[in-house]
């Protein structure tokens, strides 16, 4: 019973054997199957001219805000803006009850007028010109003065002649000099007649302002930023009325880090959106701080803006300042992937794919800057998501046409 066993047992063993070696002969005789090719789209890699521009953030203010308060006080009579009023230089922004002040300037006329009356002028005029030695306490005492001089040189002859005495003489003497002291204090009292008008003038010249700064004007044309007052409030001098901004053009303010500052110039183009949005704007430089801020490091940078009322003062903007043109590579975004922060794409050649590392720069519009990794004249496969390097490849006719059309295909 063994050896029936034994024998089976061989048996089977040639059997598998014999089966093992007909299918490695049958496979080996089978012929080796192709990979199949990929249909890819490309686009020939070629040198364009690219904006090299410096990133800054920053925002809009107005290019003049004024906050319009009173000179005088008062009870407030008028004030015909309010937020959002669109006014021209010179327009009226409020009025304080001026009565008391218009009686004040009455005042100070008559005080005028009863000045120039005392120095001999017309109760009304303008003209306050006058020559203190034509008044008429100055003529009488130089009347006089004249009348007491001839009288001394007579009596000095009479004396010199023994015919009158030193006693007389004297006496003459005496009165001439009285004489003089009252020509010279009439001559003072109208120079004090003189000024006292001038500073009655001048007080009139106040008075008239008073009553003309009842009227609180735009110093420019601008949009009231805020109403500040009611009419009937009691304002005392200097009470805040309204603020006023000029927002055409506005003002864009940014900030450059000092890596950047020295790229920096005056007429440099200046490309920024607002948030909310989706309008790009565009200006130029203006003026440049001479210093770099010791707070922050950074250099600040203003530019005007035209604007026709959709910029508002405050709004945050982001900013690219165009500083120099260089000549680059641009991919379109779609043959770019990204793996594990690696970027790279799919190069054709030799009819396989090429698999390369690449490194970007900006992104401008539907392009990618490459930095490198890739050179002018390399065909770049376009969606190549799923492939893997030494992949075989056809290009289409359509993306043969579309590599003629250049980078951006």
């Amino acid at each position: 019973m063994f050896k029936c066993l034994l024998t089976s047992c061989l048996a089977a063993g040639l059997l598998l054997s014999g089966g093992c070696r007909r299918r490695e002969a049958a496979l080996s005789s089978a012929p080796t199957q192709r990979e199949e090719a990929r249909a890819v789209k490309t686009v020939t890699a070629a040198e364009r001219e690219i904006e090299r521009v410096i990133f800054a953030n920053g925002l809009l203010a107005a290019h003049d805000q004024a906050a319009l308060s009173v000179k005088v006080a008062g009870r407030l009579e008028e004030i015909p803006i309010d937020v959002g009023s669109v006014v021209k230089k010179g327009e009226l922004i409020a009025q304080i009850q001026k009565r008391d002040w218009e009686l004040k300037v009455q005042q100070s006329k008559a005080a005028v007028a009863a000045a120039r009356a005392r120095v001999g002028l017309p109760l009304e005029g303008n003209d306050d010109a006058i020559d203190t030695k034509d008044s008429s306490g100055v003529k009488e005492a130089r009347a006089q003065l004249e009348e007491q001089q001839k009288n001394r040189d007579r009596i000095l002859k009479l004396n010199e002649q023994k015919i009158l005495s030193q006693s007389e003489l004297e006496t003459a003497e005496s009165a001439f000099q009285v004489a003089v002291n009252k020509y010279e204090d009439a001559l003072q009292e109208a120079n004090s007649r003189k000024a006292m008008l001038a500073q009655r003038r001048a007080e009139l010249n106040i008075a008239e302002q008073q009553l003309a700064d009842t009227q609180v004007r735009a110093s420019f044309d601008g949009v009231v930023q805020e109403r500040k007052a009611s009419p009937g409030e009691y304002l005392m001098e200097g009470a805040l009325i309204a603020t006023l901004v000029r927002i055409d053009p506005i003002r864009l303010r940014l900030e450059v880090p000092e890596r950047d500052a020295m790229g920096i110039r005056r007429g440099q183009k200046v490309r920024f959106h607002v948030d909310g949005d989706d309008n790009a704007y565009v200006g130029e430089i203006d003026r440049l701080s001479p210093a770099i801020s010791q707070d922050n490091r950074m250099l600040q940078i203003e530019a005007d803006i035209a604007n026709d009322g959709r910029l508002r003062p405050g709004s945050f903007v982001r900013a690219e300042i165009l500083t120099a043109n260089a000549q680059g590579i641009t991919l379109p975004k779609n043959a770019l992937m990204t793996f594990a922060g690696i970027e790279k794409v799919f190069v054709y050649e030799n009819g396989k794919a090429a698999e390369r590392r690449v490194a970007t720069g900006r992104i401008l519009g539907n392009e990618v800057e490459i930095l490198k990794g890739v050179k002018a004249g390399d065909m770049v496969v376009l969606d190549p998501g799923g492939m893997r390097a030494g992949q075989p490849l056809v290009i289409t006719k359509e993306s043969s046409e579309r590599a003629a059309n250049g980078p951006n295909g």
